[in-house]
């Protein structure tokens, strides 16, 4: 959320009670994720810790997922905190709360990975596509359905465009980039269809995989430090779904094939399926045009956020962007 939302500090710190905190300073921190507040925490002896709170779509593997795999000894994934009654989150005031120790860094987008974090971060994602949940765990992480969802959604909003007019000028913005680029979109929901019966009818095993594995949710800091972040959709699918995003050029970003070396010598050797590739590049671009598109369509949508989803929509299709990056692993398939 870039807007802070409607619920007092009092509450707030009622919540961080739950953790064990009782007296402490709080900074809302804007985010990208419109599901998700996030504040700075700094307690009276100087302690710092990240406090998000989640709207809506909680699923307690975002909590249960990260800290399993931390307890194993993968200590590049971020965990939340247990509260007092050892519970790894709080609902309280319509929210769900988890609590994080504060890492004092950057995310990638802001500071770009060195040789050896990049090294570091494919072998950290080696480690959690090799391992092997307990099986309680492992029945409510969902799998792969290459379900047409996301599909289906664009190819609606695209449809509305020719019978409804738009009162919210960041929507008929939108509109009018939507028309502009109309042809492109389409034919990438196409390729999206194409490319997914070939993956599905190819898929090797399915691994556990992050699933959104881009440079905004790899924090680095200081000696060559760096965890991953926002464990709040892990799934079974196949390995490509997390190797996408290596050289996938999310955000004009992780685009430079030196970066992919240096990762894929963390990682390890991997029979990689560019067909999968293509297609899981092709529909997170899909994925993020259903839910801007919603939230900027929405009448009841906030300016500030919808602004900035409007942006985002509008950077991936600029050069060497995310929209680039997949026409051309589209076009190099065998």
């Amino acid at each position: 959320m870039l807007t802070k939302p409607d619920i007092s500090d009092d509450a707030v710190v009622s919540v961080l009670n739950g953790f064990g905190l009782r007296s402490a300073e709080l900074s809302f921190l804007p985010s990208g994720d419109a599901n998700s507040a996030v504040y700075r925490v700094t307690t009276d002896d100087r302690a710092r810790y990240v406090l998000k709170s989640r709207c809506g779509d909680f699923d307690e593997i975002a909590a249960t997922v990260p800290a399993w795999l931390y307890s194993r000894g993968l200590l590049r994934v971020m965990a939340p905190i247990r509260t007092t009654a050892n519970q790894l989150w709080i609902h309280a005031h319509g929210f769900d709360w988890m609590l994080y120790p504060f890492f004092d860094g950057k995310n990638a987008f802001e500071r770009p990975l060195s040789k050896s974090q990049w090294t570091a971060l494919g072998e950290t994602i080696r480690e959690v596509h090799a391992i092997t949940l307990p099986p309680n765990l492992a029945r409510r992480v969902p799998r792969e359905s290459y379900s047409p969802h996301n599909r289906t959604i664009v190819k609606a909003l695209d449809s509305q465009l020719d019978r409804r007019s738009f009162d919210n000028p960041v929507a008929a913005q939108l509109a009018a980039f939507w028309m502009s680029k109309r042809g492109e979109i389409q034919s990438m929901v196409e390729r999206a269809e194409q490319l997914e019966q070939k993956t599905q009818q190819q898929a090797a095993s399915f691994v556990l995989c992050h699933s959104d594995l881009h440079a905004g949710n790899v924090l680095v800091g200081a000696d060559n430090q760096l965890t991953i972040v926002d464990w709040d959709n892990p799934i079974f699918a196949p390995k490509e779904r997390d190797l996408m995003f290596v050289g996938g050029g999310i955000g004009g970003s992780w685009n430079d094939p030196r970066e992919s070396e240096w990762f894929f010598t963390g990682y390890g050797p991997a029979e990689i399926d560019p067909i999968a590739i293509a297609f899981y590049r092709y529909e997170r671009i899909v994925v993020d045009i259903a839910e801007y598109g919603q939230r900027i369509f929405d009448p009841k949508g906030t300016p500030g956020d919808q602004q900035s989803d409007l942006r985002k929509l509008m950077g991936g299709f600029a050069p060497n962007n995310v929209i680039d990056t997949a026409h051309k692993s589209f076009l190099n398939l065998p």
